[in-house]
């Protein structure tokens, strides 16, 4: 089974820019949609992009749509979330999982995102 690894989070001023990373083990990642999810403290977890297996089609939330870029790289394993023009509400632990129409993966840790005015 496939598991995940989150990385890549921190602290960063808004306007600011991050790059997370997903890494999958297993052999099953590059046949998987996948996607981001974050959730901010007292929330529930929200979907913010997601990719198709090949990594030919994104879809993104409205919230994030023209900051943040959706990618993957299946000869690695992994998926990355490039993350500019950051604001403070986007401050959450961001996990990466399969796409929300499928089972989910065991969740990993996640990875802090913190951003600040």
């Amino acid at each position: 089974q496939v598991q995940l690894v989150e990385s890549g989070g921190g602290s960063v001023q808004a306007g600011g820019s991050l790059r997370l990373s997903c890494a999958a083990s297993g052999r099953d990642f590059s046949k998987l949609g996948m996607a981001w999810f974050r959730q901010a403290p007292g929330k529930g977890r929200e979907v913010v992009a997601r990719i198709i297996f090949s990594g030919s089609s994104t879809l993104y939330a409205d919230s994030v749509k023209g900051r943040f870029t959706i990618s993957r790289d299946n000869a690695k394993n992994t998926m990355y979330l490039q993350m500019n023009s950051l604001k403070p509400e986007d401050t959450a632990v961001y996990y990466c999982n399969r796409d929300p129409n499928a089972p989910p993966l065991p969740w990993g840790q996640g990875t802090q995102v913190t951003v600040f005015s």
